[in-house]
């Protein structure tokens, strides 16, 4: 009985702990508007190509009132917001608390901090209207296959996923056609869910033209299917 006490007293308060979390990062989040969500390496440095690109990509997105959203810390995290900082729209970071690596960036208009991974994720993608991926490790490919995931089973509305750098991602991508489609564990429809851009330009237009037609705000049918993302 004994080994059942810290649970019995400990995890149901931590509960509610979580559900402040939600709670707080809902309100913050919903005050945002139309934004993209972009992902990559920590580990990225200010002379890397990636980094300028990200900057380029954000200042871009911020020019046409589109706000960026990142996980707030160094490498790509940074310079997305730092491309944004001095925009028209919100520059977001989703700050994690880590043992390692992670450190707040200093160029975010708006900030939160989380404890929990899985609570910071819901905030990057039902706030998403398109999501840009930059190289990055284990963390971006985490995000990148649960933006895949819940936008190929509907869970979410249908967006643009670019990948940005197709020296780095064309690997992975031909895989996918070459195992998973090949396989039929894909259908040939999942593969366009995906597009391999590398001039921040051409992201930019690549997510105005997605909306062309639809506009940013979701229908109500949408917004009915994001709330159980």
């Amino acid at each position: 009985m004994s080994e059942t006490t810290p649970f019995i007293h400990e995890d149901p308060w931590r509960i509610f702990r979580i559900m402040a979390e939600f709670v707080d990062s809902f309100q913050t989040m919903s005050q945002v508007g139309p934004a993209v969500t972009i992902f990559g390496s920590a580990r990225t440095k200010p002379t890397d190509k990636y980094y300028r690109a990200a900057v380029d990509i954000a200042k871009g997105l911020a020019k046409h009132n589109l706000a960026v959203v990142t996980g707030g810390g160094p490498g790509i995290m940074e310079a997305a917001n730092k491309g944004a900082f001095y925009g028209k729209s919100p520059s977001v970071g989703l700050n994690i608390q880590l043992p390692h690596e992670q450190s707040n960036n200093p160029y975010q208009n708006i900030s939160q901090t989380f404890q929990h991974f899985f609570a910071r994720k819901v905030m990057f993608v039902k706030f998403a209207h398109a999501y840009v991926v930059m190289p990055g490790g284990f963390g971006t490919l985490d995000e990148l296959m649960e933006a895949l995931t819940l936008v190929q089973t509907g869970k979410t509305r249908r967006m643009p996923i670019i990948l940005v750098g197709k020296a780095f991602w064309g690997g992975m991508v031909d895989w996918f056609r070459s195992a998973l489609l090949e396989e039929k564990v894909i259908s040939p429809d999942d593969m366009n869910l995906i597009q391999l851009i590398d001039n921040p330009e051409e992201i930019v237009s690549a997510i105005f033209k997605h909306y062309e037609t639809s506009g940013f705000e979701p229908t109500e049918e949408e917004r009915e299917r994001q709330l159980y993302l």
